[in-house]
């Protein structure tokens, strides 16, 4: 079992700057950033595996960047240039299975007003 944790989310002005991070009970190869608006599905907005290569949602390319640090098992998400649209609850998942991800973090709230 891993357990995740998401912190950082929060309110913040079209065109602002937030980061997200996701701390794992254990070391864990692929981990990822989801999101789900209201009445939407949740999608993928970014994935990242243990030695740094990464895949981005188009919507996000350009304007988010995912990172991790394998020593503190710690993920981030650096979202700049924010949108209305980018409103959502982000969550962290790791431990990939084909499309599929075994675990998940509780979800944190990412407001961004126009």
């Amino acid at each position: 079992q891993v357990q995740l944790v998401e912190s950082g989310g929060g309110w913040v002005q079209a065109g602002g700057s937030l980061r997200l991070s996701c701390v794992a009970s254990r070391s864990i190869c692929s981990m990822s950033w989801y999101r789900q608006a209201p009445w939407q599905r949740r999608v993928l907005v970014a994935e990242i595996t243990s030695n740094g290569i990464t895949n981005y949602a188009d919507s996000v390319k350009g304007r988010f960047t995912i990172s991790r640090d394998n020593a503190k098992n710690t993920m981030f998400l650096h979202m700049n240039s924010l949108k209305p649209e980018d409103t959502a609850v982000y969550y962290c998942a790791a431990g990939k299975r084909g499309l599929r991800w075994d675990y998940w973090g509780q979800g944190t709230q990412v407001t961004v007003s126009s």
